[in-house]
């Protein structure tokens, strides 16, 4: 197979890209026939953005910041469901087995020895980082 029949090769990626640039840097679609435009968002969904490098948006529960809502999502990926119940040295084997970022580890060593843990929430509360 060579690298023009490789959809997602960077070829195509490279291709993608010139296609996409006049309406990326525009804001707004450079399509001459409206049937061919995507559907506005509903009333009650929030407006997507063309960009994928804009941040994302959308509500934050009540007692937690971005930043705990960030490490919450970030310690769910990296630890999975099927470690719970776990204590303290489980969930830092699993963080190291599934190759989490080094600030994780650090932040995961913070909890305290001998307790058990039953989801992440319990977790992100534990080390002081708010909770809904």
């Amino acid at each position: 197979m060579n690298a023009h029949e490789n959809k997602t090769g960077p070829l195509h990626d490279d291709e993608l890209k010139k296609r996409m640039q006049g309406e990326l840097k525009s804001g707004h679609s450079t399509r001459a026939r409206e049937e061919r435009e995507p559907e506005p968002p509903g009333e009650d969904q929030p407006a997507a953005s063309r960009s994928p490098y804009t941040p994302l948006s959308g509500a934050t529960p009540p007692g937690m910041t971005p930043e705990d809502v960030q490490l919450r999502t970030e310690l769910a990926q990296h630890l999975g469901r099927s470690v719970y119940p776990a204590d303290r040295a489980r969930v830092l084997d699993t963080l190291r087995e599934h190759h989490a970022p080094d600030r994780l580890i650090d932040t995961a060593a913070e909890l305290p020895e001998g307790q058990k843990y039953g989801n992440v929430q319990d977790i992100v509360r534990t080390l002081g980082r708010g909770g809904e």
